[in-house]
């Protein structure tokens, strides 16, 4: 069995929980769908404290009076991300304006191919254009006491898909927050409410940037 770089690695791999409905956005509005795995899904925070509420919050107080649908899903891989995407998007009172794809995590934990995640979320990159959905691809970074290869085929999956869809590319989702006890939950692993502040910070540019211009 693989060493990993976290302390706890159990809540990553929970049972999915659902997530909590949003009402659309009026049509004036920017309508973001957050679809990824317990990062994105808040997992261990109350509600109103995860990544897409704390997203939303960031982009009104900069204008943008947009609303985050939160479709995370804890302990969700690329395959479960595939599986449920289409019925996700068709689900939705509204097509997003620009939809957040953020899995991967759970896959490296779990030693999946870096090939079968790639071939998942090319995928799901050909579903939302094939719909006209923009996306920011938010990375992932394997842990660094994996297999070199196995890094470099996972890391690299990220940027080669971008590039092929013509995404936006976040590099790291966690950047700034693996690390700093600060910012984790007491399980070590997930971001605390501070740590999910830091995560939109960084990333707030980027979907600023990746936002549809009238």
């Amino acid at each position: 069995m693989m060493k990993l770089l976290f302390p706890a690695l159990a809540p990553f791999l929970a049972m999915a929980v659902p997530a909590a409905a949003q009402a659309p956005a009026p049509a004036a509005e920017p309508f973001i769908l957050a679809f990824g795995d317990s990062l994105t899904a808040g997992y261990g925070l109350g509600r109103g404290l995860g990544f897409a509420p704390q997203l939303q919050a960031a982009l009104r107080r900069h204008g943008i009076a947009a609303t985050v649908h939160d479709a995370g899903v804890s302990g969700d891989t690329t395959s479960g991300g595939l599986a449920r995407l289409r019925w996700t998007l068709d689900g939705l009172q509204r097509k997003p304006d620009l939809a957040i794809l953020e899995l991967g995590a759970n896959d490296m934990l779990r030693g999946v191919d870096p090939a079968l995640a790639e071939r998942n979320l090319d995928a799901m990159l050909t579903e939302f254009a094939k719909r006209d959905i923009p996306v920011v691809l938010a990375g992932m970074l394997a842990a660094p006491n994996l297999d070199p290869r196995y890094r470099a085929q996972f890391d690299g999956m990220y940027p080669r898909l971008a590039r092929k869809h013509g995404a936006t590319l976040y590099p790291f989702f966690l950047q700034g927050v693996v690390g700093n006890r600060a910012l984790i939950l007491s399980d070590g692993v997930h971001p605390n409410f501070e740590g999910v502040k830091r995560i939109v910070t960084g990333i707030l540019p980027t979907v600023q940037r990746a936002l549809p211009k009238d």
